[in-house]
């Protein structure tokens, strides 16, 4: 049996071997006979061969053009979770206690790790942060506060009221000066049930942007004396709330220079964020972040002027110019002997060119008043003084202002030196003598020229709010080394009219009565609008950060939206 499969095995082998060497005879045949000895023939078809040719590639790259055009068609580049976001920040970091943040990095880092009872929402009115509600009575002066459900510290221990009622009574404590002291003075607070009620010496209809304080971690800190806060641990590793956690300090140089690395945080009552990380570089002057900006070491700063971003390279760095609820104003003391006389006040108000005292800056809003559009809705504005050089100058000579010399003080950055050279130039057309000092702005700039109101007139920025709150800086307590009138402007009238507009809670008689406010503020000139302040913000082209359409209030308002922010992107097919 197995020699007759071994035999037929063999048969079929032989019969398929012979077949083999047919079929390879033959093929050579026809080529031979079929294409070599045609060969000669396409010369005389060249050009059909040709065209068959060209039909054939571009029916190739047409088929190639339709693939790519139906790929790009429903793919797309989108931002994906991961990757590190470093901006760049001026200042040192002591503490990183948000009650003690006072620098630009620690303003910045506070933002980042520290969620607020109420917030700046993005169109840069006063939302909720992680308060659920905040509801007034009838009178405007009891505010009950609630949380949100479900909050959590980074270690995640729940937020509770608890933690709010220990965070609003340290601001009250007289024992220790934080940056929010002087916010509850005079109010009453108590914990009722789950909610905090807050009772007002005098109603206050904007008393919810108040709130937007941080809130402490009681677990932690509530067994701390006061005086031990920034001392202790938290201030160094703090547990969080915020869209980050803190991670680790890496301290670089002896002048201060830092990194402050930061991780996201899952218990983030608004979601977590798409970048992992998030890292502060402080630097000791803005020369150094231009440096590490393009060399691209950072991924952005918002420390940078729109002048001094000329020398980043525009193909790397993006700039993004949004103005922000401040102002900065020519302050006229009204306590100086040269300006005690609201004439003289009023003929320095009519002899300055402001359209020339504007010519230094580049795109940057004009600003008249001490109340934004954004803050209120105005309809009676008064009319701004027109510029009137002759009888400016005539009214300074009756007064025997002519010759005496007017202290001009002012701050190194951005375009305070060059609006002070214009200012100087103005005033010595009026007839004075000019004494200009600039100075470095900082703790000795506050101790020897703002608290003693060291200036005859004062080139500076204040912070005007997400609404209408003029009370720090034109009520007539507030003249004092411990306040912000930096007028030192006193009128009854305009105490009553700032009471008023606080404690109203109809916007109809608000409005009636910061209109009339602006007509007496016109009149006695206490200060004169410049410019409202803008932050430019110098980014990675690669990267996403806060929206255009985003309107701020603060400079840390960029982070509204910090859980969107992004550097890294992938293809991604599109939905249906």
């Amino acid at each position: 049996m197995k020699q007759n499969f071994k035999k037929r095995g063999q048969k079929i082998a032989r019969r398929w071997e012979r077949f083999s060497e047919q079929a390879k005879e033959g093929g050579r045949e026809h080529i031979q006979e079929n294409l070599i000895r045609r060969l000669p023939n396409a010369r005389r078809v060249r050009l059909l061969i040709l065209e068959w040719g060209l039909l054939i590639v571009i029916i190739t790259s047409l088929a190639l053009t339709q693939a790519f055009w139906y790929n790009q068609s429903y793919s797309v580049q989108a931002y994906v979770d991961g990757g590190s976001y470093i901006e760049a920040t001026v200042g040192g970091v002591n503490s990183l206690n948000p009650f003690f943040a006072t620098t630009n990095s620690e303003k910045a880092l506070s933002k980042l790790m520290f969620a607020t009872l109420s917030t700046i929402d993005y169109s840069g009115h006063v939302g909720l942060g992680l308060a659920g509600s905040i509801t007034p009575d009838e009178t405007g002066k009891v505010w009950t506060v609630t949380l949100k459900p479900g909050l959590k510290w980074s270690d995640g221990n729940p937020i509770t009221i608890d933690d709010v009622l220990y965070s609003i009574n340290l601001t009250k404590d007289s024992s220790i000066n934080t940056i929010y002291s002087s916010s509850f003075a005079g109010i009453n607070v108590e914990k009722v049930e789950e909610s905090l009620v807050f009772t007002l010496p005098s109603a206050y209809a904007d008393f919810a942007a108040t709130l937007n304080i941080p809130i402490l971690p009681s677990h932690i800190l509530a067994d701390v004396p006061s005086g031990k806060l920034l001392e202790h641990s938290f201030s160094t590793s703090p547990v969080t709330s915020g869209a980050f956690l803190f991670n680790a300090t890496q301290s670089l140089t002896n002048d201060g220079e830092k990194i402050i690395y930061l991780t996201s945080n899952p218990n983030y009552y608004k979601g977590q964020s798409m970048l992992n990380s998030f890292a502060i570089h402080t630097y000791p002057n803005t020369s150094n972040i231009v440096a590490a900006l393009s060399a691209g070491e950072v991924t952005a700063t918002a420390e940078l002027s729109a002048t001094e971003g000329d020398a980043l390279p525009s193909d790397l760095v993006y700039e993004k110019q949004t103005t922000i609820a401040s102002g900065i104003y020519a302050f006229l003391n009204t306590t100086s002997p040269l300006l005690s006389d609201v004439a003289a006040r009023q003929a320095v108000q009519r002899g300055i060119d402001m359209s020339r005292v504007r010519s230094v800056l580049d795109s940057e809003e004009p600003l008249d008043y001490p109340i934004l559009k954004s803050e209120i809705e105005l309809t009676d504005y008064p009319a701004i003084p027109e510029y009137d050089f002759a009888a400016a100058r005539a009214k300074i000579e009756e007064l025997g202002l002519a010759g005496q010399t007017l202290q001009l003080a002012t701050i190194s950055t951005g375009y305070f030196p060059d609006l002070a050279d214009e200012w100087e130039t103005e005033l010595e057309k009026l007839g004075f003598s000019v004494e200009l000092s600039v100075y470095n702005p900082g703790q000795e700039f506050l101790i020897n020229v703002i608290r003693p109101r060291n200036y005859d007139i004062l080139l500076y920025e204040i912070e005007l709010g997400a609404d209408p709150d003029l009370l720090p800086y034109y009520y007539s307590s507030q003249a004092s080394a411990s306040g912000l009138n930096l007028s030192n402007y006193q009128s009854a009238i305009v105490d009553d009219l700032i009471l008023g507009a606080r404690s109203t809670m109809n916007e109809s008689l608000r409005v009636a009565k910061y209109e009339t406010f602006l007509r007496h503020w016109v009149n006695d000139a206490p200060a004169i609008g410049i410019y409202q302040a803008s932050l430019t913000y110098f980014f990675n082209k690669n990267v996403r950060s806060f929206s255009e359409d985003d309107r701020l209030v603060y400079p840390t308002d960029r982070f509204v939206d910090i859980e969107y922010w992004a550097v890294n992107r992938a293809t991604k097919n599109r939905t249906p």
